[in-house]
């Protein structure tokens, strides 16, 4: 395999990243080409200092591109260590870029490429955050990394719940639990009957991207611990992933109104046939409607009506995923240090 190492986003490699993307190990939507261009243009929202510099490494067999590594460079507490775009906040999973069938010989000639390379450099550790639990990547990190060399240690960081879609609300709603089962129903059909007009709305008016994006962002600034979160920078960086999702066709952006005023949102990404839930807004002043459940028992309906094969939590434990028939996946964290 012959490497290339980029300093700069390789964008004549769009397509080709894109195409490698759809045949790899994990097809996730933290990985494709535009959202890791807008994600290194804001440092991940300001997560990461501007002197942080790009080191993605390609693999091509003759002309055929194999593998991409999309990497960083960065410092922490004085170690410079090597770390996957889109680390760590923000985007829910990450991983190399690879096909199932190339990824031992990938993960091998990646790490002599980089011991031989990279280390005489000062790059100390190569640190990768976000790694969905059956990643074969984390196996070939693993095994690869001692034989060159490397000391290699594997850590869980998180759960992430996801839900199996039967393709049918009906037969969905049965594999819940009895007791929540009858509170979907309960809180939905109250919306339904309220005397108030209670409705779901999609964005899918390109003239409307920004101004709901901002709505978005609106409720969820009355979480006091989300309002800490969206500084400018991630504000920004929110800005761009939308319009890039919606440009795209991923974008799922759907507000749960109460007469016209929104109650709560869910900013999902519907990709690769399955929805993941991004990220969530909820105004209280419209609790008696129950707007977070009633919104997301729509959009489970939708997902399963419309034949999604997974609706996926992503990171995060909290106890309403589990509530909806959720089941826990790990999420990992290898680092191996030389």
């Amino acid at each position: 395999m012959e490497f290339t190492y980029y300093k700069t986003f390789p964008t004549e490699l769009k397509e080709e990243w894109n195409q490698l993307l759809s045949k790899s190990v994990n097809d996730v939507p933290f990985l494709r080409f535009e959202y890791l261009s807008d994600w290194w243009q804001t440092r991940g929202g300001g997560e990461w200092p501007q002197e942080a510099e790009l080191a993605i490494l390609t693999a091509r067999e003759g002309s055929e591109l194999v593998g991409i590594a999309p990497f960083f460079l960065t410092e922490q507490e004085g170690v410079k260590k090597l770390m996957l775009l889109g680390s760590i906040e923000i985007s829910d999973f990450l991983d190399l870029i690879v096909p199932a069938d190339r990824e031992q010989a990938f993960v091998t000639a990646l790490l002599q490429y980089i011991k031989n390379q990279l280390i005489p450099l000062g790059i100390a550790v190569i640190d990768l955050h976000n790694l969905l639990e059956d990643s074969p990547t984390i196996k070939q990190l693993c095994e690869a990394g001692k034989a060159a060399g490397f000391e290699v240690n594997k850590t869980v960081l998180q759960q992430a719940p996801c839900i199996t879609l039967p393709g049918d609300w009906e037969l969905y709603l049965e594999s819940i639990d009895k007791k929540q089962r009858h509170e979907i129903r309960r809180k939905m059909r109250r919306a339904a009957e309220a005397d108030a007009k209670v409705e779901v709305y999609y964005t899918t008016d390109p003239a409307r991207v920004e101004v709901d994006t901002q709505a978005f962002l609106g409720l969820m600034t009355q979480d006091p611990e989300k309002a800490a979160f969206l500084t400018p920078a991630m504000r920004e960086q929110f800005l761009l992933s939308v319009q890039t999702a919606f440009k795209h066709g991923w974008l799922q952006l759907a507000f749960l109104t109460v007469d016209g005023e929104n109650a709560a949102a869910y900013l999902n990404l519907d990709y690769q046939n399955r929805i993941w839930v991004y990220n969530s807004g909820l105004d209280r002043r419209f609790m008696e409607y129950s707007p977070g459940w009633v919104l997301l028992g729509h959009l489970l309906m939708w997902a399963n009506e419309n034949k999604r094969s997974a609706f996926d939590f992503m990171r995060g434990n909290e106890d309403y995923k589990y509530k909806f028939g959720a089941v826990d996946r790990l999420v990992c964290r290898v680092t191996l240090t030389k």
